[in-house]
């Protein structure tokens, strides 16, 4: 490392909210790791200097990595990523789904791997607010500890993405440790921003007539489902504002479950955590404040803290959707990585 150069690994790398947050801090990102082939679509298409290991993370040799990088064990500045999530999720505890069922969440554990073999001077980890008091964690912190990173009451948070200045609700769980220094607390905003002016700030044009296909697309509704969401009050309005007429049967006989579906955005207020389904208005509350249809996924992205420009290639919506819903909201990774940068130069 010098002053001219920080440098990062970015494992689970997805579609690269991580690394475009990494990068805005002033990191130089050296690699991703991705798995599925159209999220390293993604990543190389909007990171195309950046080196992408698309294969399982379970089969990549740490050897690999140091070779192709030209790294010395010990000298990556940062190694940071997400490790899928999903068996952590808030829906599947909801369903009373046992998390040790789920394999996914064994991951963690290749991350330990190569942060035993890597040595980097700083870890940050991300995840699902479970995380922070599964046993996977406690196993992960003793042996990091062990390694020499320091542990201290600060090292892993759950915070709100709407607390470092991402115009969305979104509760995560951050681990963020340095071998032999204590990381920085990063200070919270004073205000959160809002969806208006989010949108005011970065210029969002019109949808339907801006010339970027991921915000121009036409929604298709059926006429059942298009009534409905006329019927939905403008700047926050949810589906129990609807006459009885309008009401869905699975709504009718679970009135208090799922209360976001249907459900608009307000204008001044930070949106809800943006998912995979955020192009469905029968997946939570991604109604646009004021008009009859879904946020496009332009919207959607931008509410991760995506900038405009950002790239997709052309695939699905679906596909779109959970890249976006998926991944790191590149201003909250901004704002914390800033906290090593401090201690590494």
């Amino acid at each position: 490392m010098t002053a001219e150069r920080l440098t990062a690994i970015d494992l689970f790398s997805g579609a690269g909210g991580l690394t475009l947050g990494l990068q805005q801090a002033g990191f130089t990102v050296l690699a991703g790791v991705e798995i599925n082939p159209v999220a390293a679509q993604t990543y190389r298409l909007n990171h195309p200097n950046i080196k992408c290991f698309e294969q399982d993370i379970c089969l990549l040799d740490s050897k690999e990595i140091l070779r192709e990088l030209n790294l010395k064990k010990g000298e990556l500045d940062l190694l940071a990523g997400c490790p899928p999530c999903q068996g952590f999720s808030t829906l599947r505890t909801r369903k009373k789904c046992n998390s040790l069922e789920d394999s996914r969440n064994e991951l963690i554990y290749e991350y330990l791997r190569l942060v035993e073999d890597l040595l980097p001077k700083c870890i940050m980890l991300e995840n699902v607010p479970a995380l922070a008091k599964d046993q996977r964690m406690e196993v992960f912190l003793n042996r990091i500890e062990e390694l020499g990173y320091h542990i201290d009451s600060n090292s892993v948070q759950v915070e709100d993405a709407a607390d470092y200045g991402v115009p969305q609700r979104r509760k995560r769980m951050i681990l963020k440790v340095a071998r032999n220094l204590s990381v920085p607390h990063v200070e919270k905003v004073e205000k959160k921003i809002t969806i208006r002016e989010y949108f005011l700030i970065h210029g969002l044009k019109s949808a339907g007539g801006s010339g970027d296909p991921w915000h121009d697309y036409e929604q298709k509704r059926s006429p059942n489902v298009l009534k409905i969401i006329k019927n939905i009050p403008k700047n926050g309005g949810s589906r129990k504002d609807l006459p009885s007429s309008l009401v869905l049967e699975c709504h009718k006989n679970r009135p208090g479950q799922f209360g976001d579906v249907y459900g608009r955005m307000k204008w001044d207020d930070v949106a809800p955590t943006i998912t995979g389904g955020c192009n469905s208005p029968s997946k939570g509350r991604f109604l646009h404040p004021e008009e009859d249809r879904c946020i496009t996924l332009r919207e959607a992205a931008l509410l991760q803290t995506f900038p405009l420009d950002y790239k997709f290639p052309e695939v699905s919506q679906a596909s779109v959707a959970l890249m976006i819903g998926n991944a790191l909201p590149p201003e909250l990774i901004r704002r914390h990585a800033l906290a090593f940068k401090s201690i590494l130069i």
